[in-house]
């Protein structure tokens, strides 16, 4: 059976999620296809940083976010040899309601808004529905031809379409849309470990030997940990076997000898293609692309879910009224763009940086953490730590929540002006 809505968004992450709701209370009939059956995925994007706690707060959603199982960040901070680890980022010397990361499983929030969506009666949610075509009739996308839970292929139009499927987006790709891709020297191994009542409970800390890096994050009951390496060399890892990435780990930080066992064999270890490039435009007629879609980002500061939820914010904050009326101009949707282009490039650059200036000396083995002058700087001035802490948990231009869109906590009703 064929459908029809007012907007199509190809893909359940976070930024079709959010889109989805804040769409939905603005009264605009919107339907998300997500291809699986379920939320459940290891090592997603997991860490939900300041301004995104902010938004959540302003949906009215914040209580019951904060009743979720999570840990909680609130310093980035290297080791050295000839002292005390420095703090390179200092979330609590933020001015915001939530200063620190809340590092809780993607699914949990992705329920968390699939229930708020099913609260608005123009929301929809269809799970096991794969986009598998662009419909393109008279020069512009006309919506989605998707397979069902039952394996037939369906259609739904749409006034307009919104590609929130990721790195590998069908979507853009169909409508021909090429990212420009920066070249990245690393990709990353995701895998847990037990924690131990010593670990530090609230800070992100890297590990570093000669040529190796890892970043170990604190979980509710585990360790997160990327294990960072050259890019290209998922093949030798895993030749190597689990035996010998054991022993690597360990050697690189002696406190997780005793833990390493927990790694049964190198299925444990999730490799991801680390990718960093970006659409110089992001829309065509009738289709947006948003978040790793436009524009795929580096794990280096963990930034990427919360840029995608920002483009999904001033996605909803430009474009409702236009869906409303029924016709979204191809200007309308160059805006978004235009609005969200800013931010994305200088995280970008901030990461090219990082990676030349931090992660590679680190695996050349040139180098065993950040510069000597970043180091001292720190050191010496403390306060400083607020800078990199800022950019992190805010960033360079923050999106809130249109008034349509606000409500207070527990889901109290108010009208479409309240705010």
């Amino acid at each position: 059976m064929d459908e029809r809505t007012t907007c199509v968004v190809v893909g359940g992450g976070p930024a079709g999620m959010v889109l989805g709701l804040l769409l939905a209370r603005a009264g605009v009939e919107v339907t998300v296809l997500e291809k699986h059956g379920d939320f459940l995925r290891d090592f997603r994007g997991d860490t939900v940083h300041p301004s995104t706690l902010h938004l959540l707060d302003e949906l009215g959603l914040g209580e019951r976010f904060a009743s979720l199982p999570q840990s909680r960040l609130d310093e980035v901070a290297f080791p050295v040899d000839d002292g005390p680890q420095i703090v390179i980022a200092d979330l609590r010397r933020l001015r915001t309601p939530h200063p620190y990361v809340a590092m809780v499983p993607q699914w949990d929030l992705l329920n968390l808004l699939a229930d708020a969506g099913a609260a608005e009666p123009t929301f929809t949610l269809r799970m096991r529905a794969e986009v598998t075509e662009l419909i393109q009739e008279a020069g512009r996308v006309q919506g989605v031809r998707y397979r069902g839970p039952d394996g037939k292929s369906r259609e739904i139009r749409a006034d307009l379409t919104v590609a929130c499927d990721g790195r590998w987006s069908i979507a853009r790709r169909q409508a021909e849309l090429r990212p420009r891709e920066f070249p990245v020297p690393i990709d990353a191994w995701w895998f847990r470990l037990p924690r131990d009542p010593d670990d530090d409970p609230a800070g992100l800390t890297p590990r570093v030997g000669q040529g190796r890096f890892a970043v170990v994050i604190p979980r509710e009951g585990y360790l997160q940990i990327a294990y960072l390496a050259r890019k290209g060399t998922d093949a030798q890892l895993r030749a190597r076997g689990i035996e010998h990435f054991r022993r690597d780990i360990a050697e690189l930080s002696p406190s997780f000898a005793d833990r390493v066992g927990a790694l049964a064999s190198m299925d444990d270890v999730k490799h991801l293609d680390v990718r960093l490039n970006r659409l110089d435009r992001w829309h065509v007629d009738g289709l947006l692309c948003l978040g790793d879609a436009a524009h795929a980002m580096s794990p280096v500061g963990g930034v990427g879910i919360n840029l995608a939820v920002q483009d999904a914010v001033a996605a909803a904050t430009l474009l409702a009224e236009p869906l409303r009326r029924g016709r979204v101009t191809p200007a309308e949707l160059a805006a978004v763009r235009k609005r969200r282009l800013l931010p994305t490039i200088l995280v970008q650059r901030l990461q090219r940086i990082m990676h030349r200036n931090l992660v590679e000396p680190i695996l050349d083995g040139r180098r065993a953490g950040p510069p000597r002058v970043v180091l001292g700087l720190l050191r010496r001035f403390p306060a400083l730590s607020l800078v990199p802490a800022y950019l992190i948990g805010i960033g360079v231009r923050p999106e809130h929540a249109p008034p349509f869109a606000r409500r207070p906590p527990s889901g109290v009703a108010v009208d479409d002006q309240g705010g």
